[in-house]
């Protein structure tokens, strides 16, 4: 059973869609609909979503940001785009942000049933145990790896301090470009013990090339860079950007990697049935430094030992010493609770504040929003978003009580858009409407 929000800033247009959806016989379990970007927002923190339908033009927050929202949020849940603009440039955008189709008003029923049904079709793929999943590997994917000359090439360029001329030569013939000159890395490591059974070495090899085809179909389209085997049976990523790319600001590029590193996770689990841990390193301008992104993946997996629940982890969360030296376990655990402290209060101080995002108080934190949305978790038990909604339901609990301040204004004063969405939103935490509670 699947869920699935649709955001658009006419309600008629909402209504009628989510009629469609109800009556076509899919399975559908809920249907959310929200008439803004911040309330699709809401819903997707707060809601297991799988598909999103959302317009492109929304007022305050457009169909293309929150895309991009719920990239940072929930990078698997599947998008399909409507518009009543028929623009290469929207579609264009839409589709790089991993739209699974576009779709203009005014809208043909079976158009957008066909296109919902894809979508879910291609999300409901049955799970299999792994001596099944091994099998169908060996039946599908019979090259012993992929252009090995290649792979030798990359793994020294990432492992050899002060890389030559002469092995940059090479890299060029094997068709590996590395002219940057801004580069990222991401490795993923595989738990080969997660399914309880021993895997042999030869089967290794395929669920690693299964793995490399997991990163070309995410990364394909929109990122330039390069995926091969490397060692403890790992798989690693070089991403770069050209001047021109780096300097397009409109997308955080941390925020960016992460999301890529969190759908490796999904996938990787959903499909081949196996856990793995994704470490990200920070972005280093020079084909020079790819040795050190190398030692910086290799440093974020490692943490993994200290958060067994968490599985993608950015360099750039951490506090480093010395070269040599990790931080004690005493150090971690105050580093932690500082982060969590410092969101805390941010929070506190801003929760009125219309738009207010994970990124944004992951900013004010210097440290990822995944990282930040797990520490919070851990630490207090709960997620941010849903201290947010505490702190808003509690001010407004207390405006009705003690004020005859109307919805609206109280609507406005603890951070929605709307009235008949923070009604929405207090219902369901208080379980009466803002009417009867005044009452």
């Amino acid at each position: 059973m699947y869920n699935i929000l649709i955001a658009d800033d006419e309600p008629l247009i909402c209504r009628g869609l989510a009629n469609l959806l109800e009556s076509s016989g899919l399975n559908i379990e809920n249907i959310y609909t929200a008439h803004n970007g911040y309330e699709a927002l809401d819903y997707l923190k707060m809601e297991s979503i799988d598909l999103l339908v959302t317009d492109i033009q929304m007022g305050a927050m457009s169909g293309i940001e929150l895309m991009q929202q719920a990239k940072i949020v929930k990078p698997w849940v599947q998008v399909i785009v409507i518009s009543a603009h028929e623009t290469f440039q929207y579609a264009q955008l839409a589709m790089r942000l991993g739209a699974r189709d576009y779709l203009i008003k005014p809208i043909n029923s079976e158009q957008l049933l066909n296109s919902v049904r894809h979508v879910l079709l291609h999300m409901d793929r049955p799970e299999q145990n792994q001596a099944e999943l091994i099998s169908d590997l060996r039946e599908h994917f019979r090259m012993e790896q992929p252009q090995p000359q290649r792979m030798d090439i990359l793994s020294r360029l990432v492992s050899e301090s002060g890389s030559s001329g002469e092995l940059l030569r090479q890299a060029r013939e094997q068709g590996v470009d590395l002219r940057g000159p801004y580069f990222a890395m991401l490795k993923v490591r595989l738990d080969f013990e997660s399914g309880g059974k021993t895997i042999a070495d030869k089967d290794v090899l395929l669920l690693q090339y299964a793995v490399l085809n997991i990163v070309n179909e995410l990364l394909d389209k929109d990122w330039s860079h390069h995926s091969f085997y490397s060692a403890n049976r790992d798989v690693s990523i070089i991403v770069q950007w050209d001047e021109a790319a780096y300097g397009n600001i409109s997308s955080d590029k941390v925020n960016q990697l992460e999301m890529i590193g969190r759908s490796l996770h999904f996938n990787i689990r959903k499909y081949l049935g196996f856990e793995c841990v994704v470490g990200i390193s920070q972005i280093l301008k020079g084909h020079e430094f790819l040795p050190e992104l190398n030692d910086q993946v290799g440093k974020a997996i490692v943490w993994n030992r200290q958060h067994r629940d968490h599985h993608v982890f950015f360099f750039g969360d951490f506090k480093w010493g010395l070269p040599s030296e990790d931080p004690t376990e005493e150090d971690l655990a105050a580093q932690n609770n500082l982060i969590v402290e410092k969101a805390q209060e941010y929070v506190l101080a801003n929760y009125a504040q219309k738009g207010l995002t994970l990124n944004e108080v992951a900013q004010r934190n210097h440290v990822s929003p995944n990282y930040l949305s797990y520490l919070f978790k851990k630490y207090t038990g709960t997620n941010l978003w849903e201290y947010v909604i505490k702190l808003r339901m509690e001010e407004s609990k207390r405006l009705i009580l003690t004020t005859d301040l109307r919805r609206y204004e109280i609507s406005e004063r603890v951070g929605y858009e709307s009235p008949e969405h923070f009604s929405k939103i207090f219902k369901k935490y208080f379980g009466m409407s803002p009417s009867e509670m005044k009452k």
